[in-house]
């Protein structure tokens, strides 16, 4: 490969693909050595919670419009490495590239590349770099380099910089991306001490503070400008032989840390003594717990297992690991939606951190708690007297969402963090973290739900003016998935204060004063919800979407050109609104979500709902893949489970240079343990109902639940081995597993 078979959208996708993140940073798979002129980079590294404020400007504002946004800064860029030969410096616009490769291992946790090049005076060189975000010092970020003469004998300098001027990534022709704002982080000061060169850099209006600094396992020489600090070292080479360095850039933030430079050298220090392997040994600790429990295998689908492996490690890698952080959208693997967090995290990625690595759960639920004050204003904001919003888009707190049809009016958000919180407690029976916090978010939110609602003169509970999950229907009343995950929400909130207050009584007690909790408030919330309308049309065994959808017109979508997708690119908000069309799937959803209808309904819901369906949202393909599964409509679940698995590494919906689509990440685990596995969390346990597609001979799946690692196979039967005795219920019959058993697969 020389420079001319460089390609310019395939560049930007690599470099969203090789992504090295571990939860708190993330640095894009950038080439070191940097690109021939002409190509564009989206040169990006994340620090997952740090941000800016920027103004949102309206057209026409109006009261309780959010007024100011945060957005995810490009932080110092760590990358820069040059090598120079005779005066030459390797890069693809000089010289020749005979060969190069690359790979993320996600066993070892380390992104690999490299790369045979020859300089025009024929000096080869073979170099391997090995790039790794660690998972035990979340803080740290390595570059492994090695250089191999092939024929060369002579002087190699290499330069290491740290890059502080740096600028987001924007786009004026895309509503998923950012169109203005670019420079937003400011170098305040740039340093050398004992053989560690830091940068220091400030936002301009958060003013939240972060520090890089690089030190090297060999002695640089180093000198530090306005923006930069470069290293330098020069060595000789004999032909045949190698030499390796290592880059070791660690950075720290002020919402995290305190005295930060000296913070910053300190953890830098102790990094370079203890050297890489070290931490390589401490990511393949990390990882190997990972995946005892987010392990899939399927035997006769080597590429689907890959591409499994693929995304489910990077969404391990970009959720947030502490409570001052959640799930970027794009996570942290490029710069779509402002590096927002979303209704994605509760029902796409904390499933698969329930069953597999709870802790990490449990953070994310802390985020939102953490937050709960600027959910309370918000709610303030919206004219309710009591409970908390949970915004839309954030990072901080506070509402983000500039356009409140499809943004602050999907008040179902309150009721996907109640889920996840719920599905938590039912995996892990951990009832202590809902004394500390749990419970508190769970109430303030349902709180929500009897202000927004209203009780119909027939006596049912009904939820006008709002959005649910389906983005191109907006405003209605009564959307089923809203009302039915409300009801959910208002009923185990009601259970979790008696499990509380039956186990912890007079820390319940304490909790309730405190909460001003009453039990005539708990009986109103446990009655909304059994009085909770769901829109029905019964002679066609059909939940209806909301009040209006049914009777809408239809939208032409086999007669709409397929470059006219996806719609909200292409159609005004309103022409899109008029129609029964949409973006995702929304009452079906619903029923994977809650499995709260027969047989009949979820049938003739997926069959009428799915031939509206767009699948304009990546999240939208792994439910349906999920509900046809339970259906049992295996053929068409593997087709839609494809589809998702293949979202980015296919690039299918021409947006991946802007960062990998984690939630659909989690969507693709969740179509294999949730989907064809048909794991239900319930209740009274674990239900399952595996079934088997065609095209697979057969495959495993792990997850915990409560203190034992339960092993799920599914061939010809279905054996299940746990470390523990577990009680689940598959296909409907009841058992306790102790050690391995073996069942009769039914479909």
């Amino acid at each position: 490969m020389d420079a001319k078979e460089l390609d310019q959208s395939s560049l930007l996708i690599d470099e969203t693909l090789y992504t090295t993140a571990n939860g708190y940073l993330g640095i894009r798979a950038c080439f070191e050595e940097g690109y021939p002129e002409q190509f564009k980079s989206i040169r990006g590294s994340y620090i997952n919670g740090f941000y800016d404020e920027i103004d949102i400007v309206y057209g026409e504002n109006a009261y309780g419009f959010p007024q100011h946004a945060q957005k995810m800064l490009n932080v110092i860029d760590p990358q820069g490495i040059e090598i120079h030969i005779d005066d030459e410096r390797f890069s693809y616009g000089s010289g020749t590239v005979h060969s190069t490769f690359r790979e993320l291992d996600v066993e070892k946790g380390y992104a690999l590349r490299k790369v045979e090049w020859e300089s025009s005076k024929g000096h080869r060189l073979e170099i391997g770099i090995k790039r790794m975000a660690s998972f035990h010092t979340l803080e740290l970020f390595t570059i492994d380099y090695t250089v191999k003469s092939l024929n060369f004998s002579g002087r190699i300098e290499v330069k290491s910089t740290l890059d502080g001027n740096v600028k987001n990534y924007t786009d004026s022709t895309d509503p998923r991306v950012a169109s203005g704002h670019e420079k937003m982080l400011l170098v305040t000061s740039t340093g050398v001490h004992e053989s560690v060169g830091s940068i220091t850099a400030k936002t301009m209006r958060s003013e939240l503070v972060l520090v890089a600094s690089m030190s090297h396992s060999v002695e640089m020489k180093y000198l530090s400008t306005k923006d930069t600090v470069i290293g330098s070292y020069v060595t000789t080479i004999g032909a045949g032989d190698s030499f390796n360095f290592v880059k070791y850039v660690t950075y720290t933030d002020s919402i995290r840390h305190e005295d930060l430079l000296e913070k910053n050298i300190e953890i830098n220090k102790e990094v370079r003594s203890k050297g890489v392997a070290f931490y390589y040994r401490e990511q393949q600790n990390y990882l190997d717990e990972f995946w005892n429990y987010a392990l899939v295998d399927i035997k006769g689908d080597k590429a689907a297992e890959e591409a499994l492996h693929y995304s489910t490690y990077q969404l391990m890698a970009s959720v947030g690991k502490d409570k001052h952080c959640q799930l970027p959208a794009k996570g942290l693997t490029g710069e779509g939606y402002e590096g927002h967090y979303f209704w994605d995290t509760e029902i796409y990625a904390v499933p698969m951190m329930t069953l597999t690595k709870p802790d990490i759960a449990r953070s994310l639920l802390a985020f939102r708690y953490s937050t709960l004050d600027s959910a309370r204003e918000r709610a303030r904001t919206l004219g309710h007297l009591r409970g908390a919003k949970i915004p839309w888009r954030t990072i901080a707190g506070s509402e983000c969402s500039g356009y409140f049809p499809a943004g602050t009016a999907q008040y179902h958000i309150n009721a996907d963090v109640a889920y996840a919180a719920i599905q938590y407690y039912l995996v892990t029976k951990d009832l202590k973290s809902f004394l500390e916090f749990a419970f508190e978010l769970l109430l303030e939110t349902a709180r929500l739900w009897i202000e927004v609602g209203h009780y119909s003169k027939d006596g049912q509970f009904k939820i006008d003016a709002v959005t649910g999950p389906d983005e191109y229907t907006a405003i209605v009343n009564n959307n089923y998935y809203t009302n039915a995950m409300a009801k959910y929400h208002l009923l185990w909130t009601h259970t979790i204060a008696g499990l509380l207050a039956e186990n912890h009584p007079s820390e319940m007690k304490k909790l309730s004063e405190r909460l001003d909790l009453t039990k005539e408030e708990l009986l109103g919330l446990r009655r909304a919800s059994d009085k909770m309308y769901l829109p029905y049309k019964h002679d066609e065994n059909l939940c209806l979407q909301d009040d209006s959808f049914y009777d809408k017109k239809d939208w032409d979508l086999e007669n709409t050109p397929k470059e006219n997708h996806p719609l909200l690119l292409h159609y005004h908000p309103l022409t899109i609104y008029r129609h029964k069309v949409l973006k995702q799937a929304d009452t079906v959803l619903a029923h994977l979500l809650l499995d709260n209808e027969s047989e009949e309904y979820l049938k003739a819901s997926y069959d009428y709902y799915e031939k509206y369906t767009t699948h304009d949202s990546s999240l939208s393909p792994c439910i349906y893949s999920m509900m046809a599964a339970r259906i049992g409509d295996t053929e068409k679940a593997y087709s839609y489970f494809v589809k998702t698995l293949r979202l980015d590494l296919d690039n299918l919906h021409h947006n991946t240079k802007d960062g990998l689509h984690l939630a659909n990440a989690g969507g693709a685990y969740m179509g294999i343990v949730y989907g064809f596995g048909g794991l239900r969390i319930k209740s009274d346990g674990i239900h399952l109902s595996p079934v088997l597609p065609s095209k697979w001979e057969s495959y495993q799946f792990r997850f915990r639940y409560q203190e034992s690692c339960v092993r799920i196979y599914v061939g010809d039967s279905i054996r299940i081995e746990t470390d523990a005795p577990v009680r689940l219920v598959v296909y409907g019959m009841d058992i306790v597993v102790k050690g391995k058993m073996e069942v009769d697969r039914v479909r």
